[in-house]
């Protein structure tokens, strides 16, 4: 089974025979709503089971002469309308199987941000298109989580959230610089971190450590797309899946200067959400890429 199926709201599905049940259910119900053809004999087709407004599971397979739908893999996805980054993204192949990665060189957060590409038949139709030379306007990133906490905010002024933000955007014009080989912009930065190593540790022997970090983005596991996040709730709605009827949040968060929207099982979240308190849980991380003219 999937891992994450129960963050979209299918956590009584846990035997491998009530999901095949699942399965053929939804291949039954649901059209094929993209297919594109790889090669003289084969395809691939997706239906997608849309469970609730932005949710539900995405089937991918081959269809025959007779117009049978044969399951190769599916995932659940939740669909995301903002957009998170406009950074370089190059898209790769995974080995096993025809799905691909999306690499985002953001330096807000200080990694290549890695996630799971969900537009995946539309990226296929844009690169045979283009002959492989295409470009990547931005993406719309989600994740899905199965464990989560709600964490009160950290008190602010008004003067301390201005200043947060000329911070960060000092900080992400010196990222740019360094990554570009501009020594003193490096330099800085080094001196910038070494100083703020210092007034944490002082700091963190008499407070809590999520009162001096409200915000953190860093990779969880060994698997490349999914993370560990802190970060603010700026929107929160609720919906529900309309074949086990169990609710999920859909919570837009901002983490380390980006945000994305992030679903999760109302079973499986700590805490009651609301704007302006911090979701804190590990994700899988998800996304749409929009393809430039």
């Amino acid at each position: 089974m999937h891992k994450f199926l129960r963050a979209v709201g299918f956590s009584q599905f846990v035997r491998k025979k009530d999901i095949d049940v699942l399965l053929q259910r939804l291949i039954r119900e649901y059209p094929i709503e993209n297919r594109i053809v790889l090669d003289s004999e084969s395809n691939l087709c997706e239906i997608r089971a849309q469970v609730s407004k932005d949710m539900g599971l995405s089937l991918f397979g081959e269809e025959d002469k007779e117009g049978n739908f044969h399951l190769e893999y599916y995932y659940p996805y939740l669909l995301s309308e903002i957009v998170t980054s406009n950074a370089f993204c190059s898209i790769q192949r995974h080995t096993e199987k025809e799905t691909h990665a999306g690499f985002l060189d953001e330096y807000r957060v200080g990694i290549s941000l890695i996630f799971y590409l969900s537009n995946e038949i539309a990226y296929l139709k844009e690169r045979k298109e283009k002959q492989g030379n295409l470009k990547i306007a931005h993406a719309c990133l989600s994740g899905l989580s199965t464990s989560g906490k709600i964490l009160f905010p950290v008190k602010k002024t008004q003067k301390q959230i201005e200043m947060a933000k000329v911070y960060a955007r000092d900080r992400n014009n010196q990222l740019e610089a360094a990554k570009n080989g501009d020594e003193d912009a490096i330099d800085k930065l080094t001196l910038e971190d070494v100083d703020l190593y210092s007034r944490v540790s002082r700091r963190v022997m008499t407070e809590d450590i999520y009162s001096i970090i409200d915000s953190y983005f860093m990779p969880c596991g060994i698997e490349c797309d999914q993370y560990s996040v802190m970060g603010e709730i700026m929107d929160v709605t609720e919906q529900t899946n309309q074949i086990t009827q169990e609710e999920m949040y859909i919570l837009t968060i901002e983490s380390s200067d980006i945000t994305f929207k992030v679903g999760i099982n109302k079973m499986d979240l700590l805490g009651e959400p609301a704007v302006g308190r911090r979701f804190k849980g590990k994700i899988w991380m998800q996304g749409s890429a929009t393809f430039a003219a």
